[in-house]
């Protein structure tokens, strides 16, 4: 009962969003998130907790505030333009989306090896895969299914409309060996707290993240192209920009853990650059630093 309540209670919010003109939907939703971000104690409180975490140096509550608001502000947006995913075309969004550094991308694919995007819960991220297929470059997403299989698949429906493939968690290793190998692009958000054997710790805003290590497994193992991407928010342009970096060069020393472990901080670290350069729109709601190494008191 409660699983068929969640989907028509997304229907009941998608289909309304989905039919009104982009600004006023926009306003709705902003409207939305400013009352979840005052009735949701706990989720802001685990973003103040994460700020304090991440900018010792805003010493003002009000700074961290305007940023976590700024969050909750970017969520509401993300949500209407999942809602409209179904109306997109290269055409009726080449005002207001566009991509950035796409050579990168398109040089690493050419090499035939495959390539491994390092993304997070940073931007519009949901609509990022979505448009890069829409303008004819399909690719694969790792995801962890959700539990109700019929928002499940409403949901995916949205993200494969233009030929994209989802790879579920579960069978992570071999999904992504065959993606490699047929030279594909997977897409990997690895800014989410891990726990050992799956996860390993590195840096992340100057503490210890456990942080997963598939992506820097598979890409020493086949040789695939490893390069961050990220739909942001441009804010003097008022436009989403799909950004590609340029692709992380990972070091082979012959002592595999050392370079798994040292290809998981090159992608958290650049991870946390691109956080950096657009504060206000990452997941601070996420408890990134629940795992602690042994014997650490935890953090929240």
């Amino acid at each position: 009962m409660r699983k068929k309540l969640e989907f028509w209670l997304v229907l009941a919010v998608a289909r309304p969003l989905g039919r009104l003109p982009r600004g006023l939907a926009r306003w709705l939703s902003g409207v939305l998130a400013w009352i979840v971000y005052s009735l949701h104690g706990r989720l802001r409180r685990v973003g103040e907790r994460n700020l304090e975490l991440a900018f010792p140096e805003f010493s003002s509550k009000s700074r961290r505030a305007e940023l976590l608001r700024g969050v909750f502000r970017h969520l509401g947006w993300q949500l209407v333009e999942f809602c409209r995913m179904t109306h997109y075309t290269a055409e009726n969004t080449r005002g207001w989306m566009r991509t950035e550094g796409l050579d990168h991308y398109l040089a690493a694919k050419a090499r035939g090896k495959g390539v491994l995007i390092v993304t997070g819960h940073l931007g519009a991220w949901e609509i990022s895969g979505f448009y890069l297929s829409m303008m004819g470059h399909t690719m694969s997403v790792v995801i962890r299914p959700l539990d109700n299989q019929r928002l499940d698949e409403f949901v995916n429906a949205n993200r494969c409309r233009y030929g994209n493939r989802m790879l579920p968690k579960n069978d992570f290793a071999r999904g992504l060996l065959t993606a490699m190998r047929s030279g594909e692009t997977v897409a990997i958000l690895m800014d989410t707290n891990m726990t050992p054997p799956q996860g390993e710790f590195v840096e992340f805003f100057g503490h210890q993240a456990c942080t997963a290590t598939g992506l820097a497994r598979i890409a020493l193992k086949t040789g695939a192209a490893v390069l961050p991407g990220f739909m942001l928010w441009e804010k003097a342009e008022r436009r989403y920009v799909l950004h590609f970096g340029p692709e992380l060069v990972l070091a082979r020393t012959g002592d595999a853990h050392a370079d798994i472990l040292a290809a998981t901080q090159q992608c958290t670290s650049a991870i946390e650059d691109w956080i950096r350069r657009y504060p206000d729109q990452w997941l601070w709601i996420h408890r990134r630093w629940k795992t602690r190494p042994a014997g650490e008191p935890g953090l929240y």
